[in-house]
């Protein structure tokens, strides 16, 4: 009976991760390759400060976006425990408190995006700085977010790494989706260590780190949410 609860609670857990899995994706997809893409032009101060103040909206709405991806992170890392902690308890949580880190710089970050509304809001008190300096200081605060991902996708692979290895372990999805998800993982925990040290690195080897962690997520999302329900099957199967 324990076992037969257990199994439920986890056929549950895997469902919602898949489904955080694809809301986390989108909702990152959309902040950074719609809103940031179309209004932070690279090496132009002023340029970006203006695409900012003329669609505030938009930018409020990348915000909104930022805050979606971090409590999505945050369900999602409890659903991974959730399925995973029978099959160690201990990487398990090691995996989670990784991936807690990454929601909570995440949060910090976004806290980034308020400070540039405001150094660009025309407020009295900022009138003291002459306009250029405030368009450079709106663009070193989204610069510190850039830096931010770096951290953030340190923390995130290392903990996707250790769920893709428990994932592996328990056969829940099929090997080949969660060796890569082992290899995706150490990849783009790699690269985002290395271009700390080594910043000037080339957009195409950024792609080629980058890419195969997001065509995992989007394969073991709807893989998780359709799948989810196999795991007591699969249990079942093994006693």
């Amino acid at each position: 009976m324990a076992n037969a609860v257990q199994e439920a609670s986890q056929a549950r857990a895997a469902r919602v991760a898949g489904a955080m899995y694809l809301i986390t994706t989108a909702t990152a997809f959309f902040s950074e390759f719609v809103v940031k893409s179309s209004l932070i032009v690279r090496g132009d101060a002023t340029q970006t400060a203006q695409n900012i103040i003329g669609s505030e909206r938009l930018f409020r709405i990348g915000i909104a976006s930022d805050l979606a991806s971090a409590t999505g992170v945050v369900a999602l890392t409890w659903a991974l425990y959730v399925l995973l902690k029978p099959v160690d308890r201990n990487l398990a949580l090691l995996a989670a408190f990784w991936r807690l880190a990454e929601a909570a710089i995440l949060c910090v970050m976004t806290l980034n995006s308020f400070v540039v509304l405001g150094l660009l809001s025309g407020a009295a008190y900022l009138k003291t700085f002459e306009v250029s300096q405030l368009h450079s200081l709106a663009r070193l605060a989204l610069g510190a977010q850039v830096t931010g991902y770096n951290v953030v996708f340190i923390l995130l692979g290392l903990g996707s790494t250790v769920f893709s290895y428990l994932l592996l372990k328990s056969r829940y999805v099929p090997a080949v989706l969660a060796g890569w998800g082992v290899f995706s993982s150490l990849l783009m925990a790699t690269y985002a260590l290395l271009s700390i040290v080594f910043p000037n690195t080339t957009k195409l080897v950024q792609l080629a780190s980058y890419a195969p962690m997001g065509i995992y997520e989007v394969i073991l999302g709807p893989w998780l949410l359709l799948k989810g329900a196999t795991i007591k099957s699969r249990s079942a199967g093994t006693a």
